[in-house]
């Protein structure tokens, strides 16, 4: 269908054009191995080339190697399991490689009216925060995202008008809070024109990309952390920053279409084990609720994967979950970043995230683009 032969809004909601179906596109980091885990560990994920990796391989164990849980390495079998990905990166690679491979293909889809989403996902420690929001020296995947953005979008200033406006929360012990203007917490509705939506949540619209990461560093000093015996600098919840783009070509009229998409970029809170933690009341807590909600999207991972259930994914089980309907399955552009490491001493952290992650690759969602009404009056309930 023609650009000229697009259904126009109505006024009353969106037209959407279908397209074909598309796989979530599943990508792994290995980092390189730190200072805890020293020689006393030994590495059990290699990437074996830039598609495909091998977890507990069967390899010779140098003197003095600690196997996981203390078990006995010359009784216990090797799992020697191979995975392909659509992308592995080596514990060498930078974030600006893993821009390249993941947001760096669908940031155009988001300028051609399509929704799409990234997620970290991985024990804690993995690597999760570092790939998502880097540091001064290396920065991560959502600052080379917004760089890419304004990019596309200066080259075609002189054709579009376009509206940016982003949004940054925290999903924290089940409870949903605004990190641009911290206030109490939100309620997550659904809306069936612009799909979950969290009441309440502040809109900026930054004027550059050094602006927005300005936005982004102050949100990031008001999310929760505290260290763990697992990670010095632990993140305790789930932050979920949301671009939102409109545009309109400048020789129509106001009432012309508008096309609309939004971006989503989430640093999930790491799954943690008791045996590697001492933790004892608020962390506690925060450790409980943090894996309640990564059980919960475990769940429906295997449910959108199965491809055998008819009709109900539990999407209601956590507020994570909720956020991310649209991601997982829904009319969503999506990429899964799985972080893991090298170590033995992850050994049953990292076999759980690759085991998701095989399984997010079978998930296929309906992508559709929409057209119609003006973002702000899209979003301002």
């Amino acid at each position: 269908m023609s650009d000229s032969s697009r259904p126009k809004s109505t006024g009353h909601g969106q037209a959407k054009r279908s397209t074909s179906g598309d796989n979530v596109k599943v990508v792994v980091r290995i980092r390189p191995p730190n200072e805890a885990e020293g020689e006393r560990f030994h590495s059990v994920t290699e990437a074996i080339s830039d598609h495909m990796l091998v977890f507990d391989p069967k390899v010779q164990r140098p003197m003095g190697f600690l196997p996981p849980n203390h078990r006995d390495v010359n009784r216990r079998r090797f799992k020697d399991l191979k995975y392909a990905f659509d992308y592995v990166f080596g514990p060498s690679s930078s974030n600006k490689d893993v821009f390249e491979q993941t947001t760096g293909s669908i940031v155009k889809g988001v300028l051609n009216g399509y929704n799409c989403s990234v997620f970290a996902y991985g024990a804690t420690g993995a690597g999760k925060t570092h790939t998502m929001l880097g540091n001064s020296q290396e920065p991560g995947v959502i600052y080379h995202t917004m760089i890419d953005l304004y990019k596309r979008i200066n080259e075609q200033r002189d054709e579009k008008c376009f509206d940016v406006a982003v949004s940054y929360s925290e999903v924290y012990n089940e409870q949903v809070r605004d990190l641009l203007m911290p206030r109490g917490n939100l309620p997550i509705r659904e809306d069936k024109t612009v799909g979950v939506i969290i009441a309440g949540l502040s809109l900026h619209k930054p004027k550059s990309a050094e602006e927005l990461l300005h936005m982004l560093h102050f949100g990031n000093k008001n999310r929760t952390q505290h260290p763990t015996d697992a990670n010095a600098e632990s993140s305790r919840s789930h932050a979920v920053f949301q671009v939102f783009v409109n545009q309109r070509q400048r020789c129509s009229n106001f009432n012309s279409e508008v096309k609309m998409a939004k971006m989503c970029l989430v640093d999930l809170a790491g799954s943690e084990r008791a045996t590697h933690t001492t933790n004892q009341g608020a962390r506690f807590r925060e450790g409980a609720n943090i894996n309640r909600s990564l059980l919960a999207l475990g769940n429906v991972i295997n449910a959108l994967a199965d491809n055998k259930f008819k009709g109900h994914i539990p999407y209601r089980d956590s507020k994570l979950t909720r956020l991310l309907k649209d991601s997982l399955g829904g009319n969503c552009h999506t990429v899964m970043i799985a972080a893991v490491s090298p170590s033995s001493r992850s050994f049953e952290d990292t076999y759980n995230t690759l085991r998701y992650a095989d399984r997010a690759k079978h998930i296929r969602a309906d992508v559709s683009r929409w057209a119609g009404k003006d973002l702000v009056s899209l979003l301002m309930f």
